[in-house]
């Protein structure tokens, strides 16, 4: 009685006291999170559709990890943000959950906590922005920006033109448009079998966008009735269909350490080295911003994901049996996706980008943890290449000087920035693709590689070696690379290596000393004690595995 009566201070009538199941919608909105401001009216949809299932619907606000705001990077929080869904869901009498999610972080740590709890849960991503317009052409979130600032940097853009860029690129709700880490982990909740077919592209303002919403409202609750947990839909097939559909959109690397995240905590045997070896039959499929030249609009009212999954699987690269949230194998949720424009999603006969040209996981005395680069956003001649260090032991090192005219650095140089991995940032940000020093870029240069303990963001590109393991901070050998040294990459052999003996490494190492952490409380202190390697997913060492949906013990 004391619980129905506090519930009906809301209005709710007694006849919903039925017995009828409890559906929680987790909405991650927030105008903090411009990616995820919109999910309130996403979430007024979820509940249309389970009060038409049968269901008793009941919002409730979680944490937002927007990446375009929060310092010193969201990805300090995801881990958090999972650790708070989680138990939220858990300490609360609810019989199945739908998770609202948007921005890059925001969409993993909600199935990181449904992975953990394993209660019948369903996604609905918040869906990408339209496409950005500046002077007649498309723009893209993100990659622009980018664009936009080396332009600024070289004398090609003025500052008054890059204020009116910056108004033309974000025109709706919505997540970022091009092929971003928010769009990659839309659809890989899609491809994982989180996330309704269809529904990770259709655009935030679409009206289909909130049709989704509906339908994911009606299919909850009929997934409490046929007990369909996470358990069933993520398995190790589940996992292996997301990596090879990663590759086929060109997706961001950041699907990498979210994908392991997940997996870990899902209790399945998921390794980096799996990124490698199951992406070399599979070829790049999605014209797609950072890696070529359309939007998600595009890819969107082209067919969108389906399309992509059904050439998959026509073509033995799915594990077509896997089951998903509709109670449906994956091969039957996508036998009927037509391609509409097949200069946006290409075919497994002619595909945008060669087979094998996907992610590329790296081996050597500079990263026997492994290292990845994205090699359909690299330039082909730097995929082979050796180069003189120049070394950065912080990312603010280097733009302290990256506009010195002097700067001793040329095209041929590799840059090397250290000290930004999850535990010694903390967080792991997006600052491994930095701008190049502004006198190669006046000269024309567009492109250097550049290594890196941290991530990029998806919307980058540029031959950048990121997630190198283990970091700097906790003694990899990152630390002990000097500017002169000679680094050799070689995408083709999967190797990255220094050109400095083991005898001279082992006598630096002696004399290297591990940076003092100047946390000695609060969140960053638990962060930067239990966060493990990007490696195993970077999440905390204590939440890896499910706890299941029964809370310890009955209190009342």
């Amino acid at each position: 009685m004391i619980y129905r009566s506090w519930m009906r201070n809301q209005g709710f009538g007694a006849e919903v006291f039925d017995g009828r199941p409890v559906i929680g919608i987790a909405t991650s909105a927030s105008e903090l999170a411009p990616c995820n401001a919109h999910l309130t009216r996403v979430a007024e949809a979820v509940k249309r559709g389970v009060w038409q299932a049968g269901g008793f619907p009941l919002e409730f606000p979680t944490m937002a990890t927007g990446e375009t705001l929060m310092r010193p990077t969201a990805m300090l929080y995801r881990n958090l943000m999972a650790m708070e869904v989680e138990e939220l869901i858990r300490a609360n009498p609810l019989d199945g959950v739908v998770l609202l999610s948007g921005c890059d972080k925001t969409t993993p740590a909600m199935l990181m906590a449904a992975a953990s709890v394993d209660l019948p849960a369903v996604m609905v991503t918040g869906g990408p922005m339209l496409n950005g317009k500046y002077r007649g052409a498309d723009v893209g979130s993100g990659t622009h920006v980018w664009k936009f600032e080396e332009e600024l940097k070289a004398g090609r853009m003025t500052q008054e033109e890059c204020f009116f860029a910056e108004g033309c690129m974000a025109r709706s709700n919505g997540h970022c448009m091009t092929m971003g880490t928010a769009s990659t982990m839309a659809c890989m909740a899609e491809a994982l079998g989180m996330q309704l077919p269809g529904s990770a592209t259709w655009p935030a303002v679409d009206a289909h966008r909130f049709e989704i919403a509906q339908s994911a409202g009606q299919r909850i609750v009929e997934m409490v009735e046929e007990d369909l947990r996470p358990s069933r839909i993520l398995t190790r097939e589940a996992f292996e269909n997301a990596i090879r559909v990663n590759a086929a959109i060109g997706g961001s690397t950041n699907a990498i350490i979210h994908l392991l995240a997940i997996a870990g905590r899902a209790e399945i045997d998921l390794s980096l080295d799996d990124f490698d070896t199951l992406i070399r039959e599979v070829p790049t499929l999605v014209n797609l911003m950072p890696s070529g030249k359309y939007l998600m609009e595009d890819f969107c009212y082209a067919g969108g994901l389906p399309v992509v999954m059904r050439q998959l699987a026509e073509a033995g690269l799915l594990h077509s049996g896997s089951v998903t949230v509709t109670g449906n194998a994956v091969g039957e949720n996508v036998a009927g996706a037509e391609n509409f424009n097949t200069d946006v999603i290409t075919t497994v006969e002619e595909p945008f980008q060669p087979v094998g040209s996907g992610t590329a996981v790296l081996r050597g005395n500079l990263c026997p943890g492994g290292a990845v680069i994205k090699q359909s956003a690299a330039s082909p001649h730097l995929l082979k290449h050796q180069g003189r260090a120049l070394v950065f032991d912080t990312v603010e090192d280097y733009h302290a000087v990256a506009d010195d005219p002097d700067l001793d650095v040329d095209e041929t140089s590799i840059l090397v920035i250290r000290g930004a991995g999850p535990r010694g940032y903390p967080g792991m940000p997006e600052v491994s693709n930095v701008a190049l020093p502004a006198k190669l870029l006046k000269a024309g240069v567009t492109d250097m590689v550049r290594i890196c303990d941290g991530r990029m963001s998806g919307t980058s590109y540029g031959t950048v070696v990121l997630h190198v393991t283990p970091e700097s901070a906790v003694g990899g050998p990152l630390a002990l690379v000097r500017t002169g040294d000679l680094i050799t990459l070689d995408v083709a052999a999967r190797t990255l290596n220094v050109e400095v003996s083991d005898e001279e490494l082992a006598a630096r190492r002696a004399s290297w000393q591990a940076p003092e952490s100047p946390y000695r409380s609060g969140y960053t202190w638990l962060y930067t004690q239990h966060v493990l390697q990007a490696d195993q997913g970077a999440d905390f060492d204590f939440l890896r595995g499910s706890r299941g949906h029964q809370v310890p013990r009955d209190s009342h």
